[in-house]
């Protein structure tokens, strides 16, 4: 655990709601002048676009397991990190847009679905943030929970994420429903043994609960809206971040307790309630790193 240079990890798979969470960072961010080191878990995956096809197709890899990804690599960085306020990174090319940018700036001539070299990670930032599929995985080889200093869990019900995947690679990838069940059958061991369990090492968890039927994800017509949903929010330690939950009730309207360690909130209100949650720890993280 670092307090100089502190890493902050939001974990969960694609369309959990990780960009929320990625936003409300930034906002805190930018109004506290703060900067970050941002890494994005694609970065870490060992194969680029196509090789991961190949992979896929011979040997039934996932993007969830280890074979897929640098485990250690991550580990190394987050606790360099941590150690120096130091390290490398890399970034993965989502697209045509991103290839542009990176290639201006590096002088490369990379492709969407290829990484750009390894490069230092710039001087002078205050902490770390990486948001993606790993930020807390543990395996009997490699701990990069470890080295995590506020770790950040993000995950719909099982159901609600396999509704979002659906729609999100029939729109988007054209992929048939019978690909998409077929993708989520693959994965599902690596799944349970490598993204599930990251859930009980986070000190705050944010799950999204749909207020519809969900029960069949795969003929759902529609992904539930913010408005048909709750967020379930789920404090591992209270105490740890002086959490103050008559004041976050007062703040967020309709929200309401569950348990002695958990708030539940209206789904629209997901990014107003990481802000107002996350900002006082954020806060106090500086003035810690400050006095060191």
């Amino acid at each position: 655990m670092s307090k100089k240079h502190p890493v902050i990890a939001v974990t969960g798979s694609s369309g959990a709601g990780t960009t929320t969470v990625k936003r409300a960072f930034e906002h805190i961010f930018t109004r506290e002048g703060i900067k970050a080191a941002v890494i994005e878990g694609d970065s870490f995956h060992r194969y680029d676009r196509a090789e991961m096809k190949v992979k896929m197709a011979e040997e039934g890899l996932s993007h969830f397991g280890p074979a897929a990804n640098l485990f250690d690599k991550l580990a190394e960085v987050f606790k360099t990190y941590g150690e120096t306020g130091a390290g490398e990174r890399r970034y993965y090319l989502h697209s045509e847009e991103e290839a542009a940018e990176h290639n201006a700036r590096l002088g490369t001539d990379k492709k969407p679905g290829e990484f750009t070299p390894w490069e230092p990670i710039p001087e002078g930032t205050d902490l770390m943030f990486y948001e993606g599929l790993h930020g807390l995985v543990k395996t009997d080889d490699v701990d990069v929970s470890q080295f995590v200093d506020l770790g950040i869990g993000v995950v719909p019900v099982v159901n609600l994420e396999w509704i979002q995947k659906i729609h999100r690679d029939n729109a988007e990838r054209g992929y048939s429903a019978d690909a998409i069940v077929d993708t989520i059958l693959r994965r599902m061991p690596d799944y349970i043994n490598y993204i599930t369990p990251q859930f009980s090492r986070t000190d705050i968890n944010f799950q999204r609960v749909a207020t519809v039927d969900t029960s069949n994800p795969f003929i759902a017509r529609d992904i539930p809206t913010p408005d048909e949903s709750f967020v379930i929010i789920r404090f591992a330690d209270p105490k740890k971040f002086d959490i103050d939950f008559p004041y976050l009730i007062n703040m967020i309207p309709n929200s309401f307790m569950s348990r002695r360690n958990t708030i539940v909130v209206p789904g629209g209100k997901m990014g107003y309630a990481m802000e107002i949650i996350l900002a006082p720890i954020i806060d106090r993280m500086m003035e810690q790193a400050k006095a060191d």
